[in-house]
């Protein structure tokens, strides 16, 4: 007897190789990636997997980015207080 568990895991339909280069190259695309990312991450008629992978590079992009400002506005501010 299938667990609940096991019945709706089974339900998830996987990406085939195709639909993940046709991903990767949508994401090539600068400005249409960020948005095709919340599409992804928070759209209903979404696949489970390219979802789960789309809210994993939102939160690799604001943490990259945040580390970005971080680094850039400390060094900025260090070269504007000391000259």
């Amino acid at each position: 007897m299938e667990s609940p568990l096991d019945l709706q895991e089974s339900s998830v339909k996987t990406m085939s190789v195709s639909d993940w280069l046709i991903v990767y190259l949508i994401t090539l695309i600068p400005i249409v990636n960020i948005i095709m990312l919340f599409v992804w991450a928070f759209g209903s008629n979404t696949n489970r997997t390219q979802s789960n992978w789309a809210k994993g590079n939102l939160i690799l992009f604001a943490i990259i980015l945040s580390l970005y400002l971080f680094f850039g506005l400390t060094v900025g501010l260090g070269y504007l207080f000391n000259s």
